[in-house]
């Protein structure tokens, strides 16, 4: 069927981390409109069964193409490296894009003989996703990982600087990352979640000039405008964002503004029983 070009792109999240997916996709694509749907009641996707995260995500994705979309980013890496092949198979007509490809990609390019490490949530690490994308790019590629749920949970305290918030991100490459101490350590970095670059440009100070700090959220958007532009599908008419979420209104409108970089004015809230199969 023929998809009208003026029509909104899906993007969805287990909650508010896709957001900077968000605010990326409309800063490369600024006559786009958005709606994204935050699955606020049912977060964290990165703790849960394989399963389970297939299933959350093909109602996330059902419900926004119920409403009509002409693409479907999924702006979560959980759901990105569990569903992405379950969601592009029942979803054939519409562009499906994760955020998973587009970061390994973007990690190869710049990646020397040193490696890579990826910071993810713990279902990320475990799954291999981004693993399997590096070494399918580059087989002989050294690639580290570790999870760091506690880097979620200070994001959405607002992830404000401080001596705290430094000291829990070097916490968290401590060994994986080349510094004085570990010369041997990959260089290139990996944000293997969508909450993680709130933290990129404090990150790439603390670790200097030497390691690459890659976000998987402005390679996703450079990989949705050309997916768009080969299918013939941008819009020259647009950039409104309609946000929905299935719990914590107030909390997705407060914590959002971090990940956004902007106010979010208005959220409707769906119900839970709209995206049960």
């Amino acid at each position: 069927p023929m998809t009208d070009v003026n029509l909104p792109i899906g993007v969805f999240d287990s909650g508010m981390g896709g957001l900077t997916v968000l605010a990326a996709l409309r800063q490369q694509l600024p006559q786009e409109d958005f709606v994204y749907l935050g699955d606020t009641a049912r977060l964290p996707y990165g703790t849960k069964s394989a399963a389970t995260v297939e299933r959350y995500a093909r109602q996330a994705a059902g419900a926004l193409v119920a409403r009509g979309i002409k693409a479907l980013v999924v702006a979560c890496n959980t759901a990105s490296a569990t569903a992405l092949r379950a969601l592009a198979q029942e979803f054939a007509s519409w562009a499906v894009v994760g955020v998973v490809e587009p970061g390994a990609l973007a990690a190869c390019a710049v990646a020397d003989s040193s490696g890579v490490t990826v910071l993810a949530t713990e279902s990320t690490i475990a799954g291999g996703a981004y693993q399997r994308a590096l070494l399918h790019q580059r087989p002989a590629m050294r690639v580290l990982g570790r999870p760091c749920p506690l880097w979620v949970t200070l994001a959405e305290q607002g992830g404000d600087a401080s001596a705290l918030t430094d000291t829990i991100l070097l916490d968290g490459v401590r060994g994986l990352v080349m510094s004085e101490q570990t010369p041997d350590a990959p260089s290139t970095l990996v944000l293997g979640c969508t909450h993680f670059p709130v933290f990129r440009k404090r990150l790439q100070q603390l670790l200097g000039p030497k390691v690459q700090v890659i976000d998987s959220a402005q390679t996703t958007a450079g990989s949705v405008a050309t997916a768009l532009q080969s299918e013939g599908l941008l819009s020259d008419r647009g950039g409104n964002s309609q946000f929905l979420a299935t719990d914590g209104v107030e909390r997705f409108q407060r914590v959002g503004a971090t990940f956004l970089a902007e106010s979010i004015s208005d959220v409707e809230l769906m119900s839970q029983v709209m995206i049960i199969d």
